[in-house]
């Protein structure tokens, strides 16, 4: 039997690895400038987190969930997003009570069984940032442009900001009377998943992609129109500390993102080089969690951000970085002698830094040379029968093809 990875997974290959941790240095390198410190989290959870945080209605829960009993009996999932975790460690370890406000950063895999494509796959990696004990506007400003400067550092082009507010649970109940009067005589226009969300939460129909649903909601009433006094003032401020720091942003009333827990700021980044799934980094507010996880009232707010897809538009920009992991040295021993000598000198110039492999198929010298160069390798060191007589190695240019002999004992401070 041929065995294959499984549909909506991928082998991340060796040539590709040094990309992927490019990407990582550098958002952590970003972050750490902003004081975030990093979270890890288990990758399976109990599944009751995910119904009560997400939303026990949310396609994630109703669909997309790996949920298995263990021998427990137990009933577990594969984490399919990561603020619900980090929550749930903030109120475990009592975090709040050794600071006030804590900023989290996460890298990891999520899970969700979702029909894959460019850009989305079942198991999916993310990093993401939470900001938990701040209710100041001054914290989401800082969200966002971080969310901004990651981007931006990586050059990346055709980024646009998309901001909202979608109030709290004070703002809704007007917004979902008017709401559910403009819908009334339009319920057979929308798909059949909406219609089930009219039921439960009508704000989440502004998140479906079907093309039915986004013409039917064309005149619909927005939430921004119905947001309270406070909403409003923390909106205002908000947007007035972007406008301070320069960031543009299009002020979108229809993103609400596609989770229950977020409440007033929601905001994306999207790349114009990505098509359908266009989302770089998705956030927002949710000052309701952390209680409706049994911990005490406590604002917070954070983004999530799909490496995939962030490695998909460095590509298509061709904005990595050419690659630098040549070998100092590849040794190119002739004999058993020349093999224990060689081995003995990796470990001397491993010592001091250096990076050096050596041949463990006793090819010829010709193979092993072409070996090298395959290898990038900048210099051979070649043993054979006379260099060991002499106690001098011959030492090989790989891009000028110039050689000389070196004393053995001398090699490392020639390199």
């Amino acid at each position: 039997m041929k065995y294959t990875a499984l549909q909506g997974t991928r082998d991340l290959l060796p040539e590709d690895a040094p990309k992927w941790r490019y990407i990582e240095d550098k958002i952590r390198e970003i972050l750490s400038l902003y004081n975030y410190k990093e979270i890890r989290t288990p990758v399976f959870e109990q599944t009751e987190l995910f119904k009560r945080s997400i939303g026990d209605d949310t396609d994630i829960v109703q669909k997309e969930m790996y949920t298995f009993q263990d021998q427990g009996k137990r009933s577990l999932t594969l984490r399919p997003e990561g603020t619900a975790s980090i929550v749930r460690s903030y109120i475990q370890h009592s975090l709040g009570e050794k600071s006030p406000l804590v900023k989290y950063f996460y890298f990891g895999p999520m899970f969700r069984q979702e029909r894959p494509q460019k850009g989305r796959l079942r198991e999916f990696n993310q990093y993401g940032v939470e900001v938990i004990g701040s209710l100041d506007p001054l914290v989401d400003a800082e969200v966002i442009e971080l969310g901004v400067r990651i981007n931006k550092a990586f050059g990346l082009e055709g980024l646009k900001l998309y901001l909202n507010s979608i109030g709290c649970k004070d703002c809704r109940p007007a917004h979902r009377d008017a709401f559910n009067q403009f819908v009334k005589d339009k319920i057979e226009k929308f798909c059949q998943d909406c219609q089930l969300r009219l039921l439960r939460n009508p704000l989440r129909i502004f998140d479906c992609k079907n093309e039915k649903c986004i013409e039917a909601l064309k005149d619909a009433p927005m939430i921004l129109d119905f947001l309270d006094a406070k909403c409003k003032e923390h909106f205002k401020k908000v947007r007035e500390y972007l406008d301070q720091m320069g960031i543009e942003y299009i002020l979108d009333g229809r993103l609400v993102r596609g989770l229950d827990y977020y409440t007033r700021t929601t905001f994306e980044i999207k790349s114009e080089a990505l098509g359908a799934q266009d989302t770089l980094i998705g956030g927002g507010r949710y000052d309701l969690l952390v209680s409706e996880l049994g911990g005490k009232d406590t604002p917070a707010i954070g983004f999530a951000a799909g490496i995939e897809r962030l490695f998909l538009v460095l590509e298509m920009q061709k904005k990595f970085p050419p690659e630098d992991e040549k070998l100092d040295l590849f040794i190119a021993p002739l004999g058993d002698e020349a093999k224990s000598l060689g081995l003995k000198l990796l470990k001397d110039l491993r010592e001091k830094g250096l990076r050096c492999d050596v041949d463990f198929l006793g090819r010829s010298l010709k193979s092993q040379l072409k070996e090298a160069d395959r290898q990038k390798a900048k210099k051979v060191l070649i043993i054979g029968e006379n260099e060991l007589k002499k106690g001098k190695g011959t030492l090989r240019d790989m891009e000028t093809k110039e050689q000389k002999e070196i004393e053995f004992g001398k090699l490392v401070q020639e390199l």
